[in-house]
């Protein structure tokens, strides 16, 4: 039996562990699973969330189901179901992915198990290796904009955007950080920032719609996204307001970067245009509403529009950092690991 350890996820003899983002910065408050269905619900709710993140977690249900004694059809059918929980974000479906081959080829509780743990520590190493690319992209003394959260909350190592950012401060090249609220969940104000701080990384939060402003006044000296799908043709989604980010960069002629793994990368989305995109609950935009705690501030019955993500093209995009290097001039899908 493995025991697995990260920022906002624990494996171990007794199941799995998660810690709810949703009450971050103010409470540190886990929660064990140990089937399908509390999983799933914590995904929906964004008491777990981050793509890699929630690849893993539901990864090492579907090992710890196993070792539960779950087989065949049925412990297929919990995958499906943890496969569903999210329509975006990729690695979710690429992990399962491999895990379902694993399981149809008639591999031992132990087995599987051994293959979640593996895509752990793969996504534990694969951070690094994007943080050590990025940095030919930092210079010293840059001010970096940055959106939503992409540091170790998101995953099991460092992180991927965030990951790049922390370790150009551990380098020493006193860089800053501005970190957008990011509507209307406000990941980037409440866990990126908390990130920060704990990493002693200087930054200043602002709200999404000053990150304008901050470029025309030469404030931002780059801007530095991860993704949750990345197409084909180097497309790719990311939480919304992503894509206003880069239009905003090309008119100010900042760079933009994507940090993501190569996880992240589907080949069988030709472009953005077929990444599918959530729609979430139209409570999240009529106000805040946390376990325990709600403030709702439009009409209770206003009409809502609330995808999760949108989706930069290629075109608006400096460089791509993933695990197995930079590209600058286009994306191009067999050096990123895929044929």
């Amino acid at each position: 039996m493995s025991n697995l350890s990260a920022t906002s996820l624990r494996y171990d003899v007794d199941g799995l562990s998660i810690l709810d983002q949703r009450l971050l910065p103010s409470e540190l408050v886990w929660h064990r699973c140990t089937t399908a269905n509390q999983l799933i619900g914590h995904i929906h709710s964004l008491a777990v969330r981050g793509a890699p993140l929630i690849g893993l977690a539901a990864a090492l249900m579907v090992a710890w189901r196993a070792r539960q004694g779950i087989q065949g059809a049925a412990l297929l059918a919990e995958l499906e179901a943890l496969r569903a929980s999210r329509p975006t974000a990729v690695n979710l479906m690429n992990y399962l992915d491999r895990l379902s081959a694993s399981i149809h080829s008639g591999a031992s509780a132990e087995q599987i198990e051994q293959l979640a743990v593996q895509l752990f520590e793969e996504d534990r190493d694969l951070c690094q290796r994007m943080a050590d690319h990025a940095q030919t992209l930092i210079p010293s003394g840059a001010r970096i904009l940055t959106h939503c959260n992409t540091g170790s909350l998101a995953t099991a190592g460092i992180g991927t955007a965030l990951g790049a950012i922390t370790e150009a401060h551990r380098r020493g090249k006193g860089i800053s950080v501005w970190v957008d609220e990011t509507r209307p969940l406000l990941q980037g104000g409440r866990l990126t920032t908390w990130e920060l701080a704990q990493a002693e990384v200087p930054y200043r939060l602002i709200c999404d719609n000053m990150a304008a402003s901050l470029m025309a006044k030469g404030e931002v000296d780059l801007i530095m996204v991860g993704a949750d799908r990345i197409a084909r043709n180097g497309d790719f989604a990311n939480k919304v307001g992503t894509y206003s980010l880069a239009v905003l960069a090309r008119a100010h002629d900042i760079p933009f970067y994507v940090v993501a793994p190569v996880t992240t990368v589907d080949l069988n989305c030709p472009s953005g245009d077929t990444i599918p995109i959530e729609q979430r609950a139209a409570e999240e935009v009529r106000g805040v509403s946390l376990p325990e705690r709600s403030l709702i501030w439009s009409p209770e019955q206003a009409e809502v529009y609330n995808p999760a993500f949108d989706v930069t093209p290629a075109r608006l995009i400096s460089g791509w950092v993933l695990d197995t290097g930079v590209m600058l001039e286009r994306f191009i899908p067999s050096q990123a690991g895929a044929e």
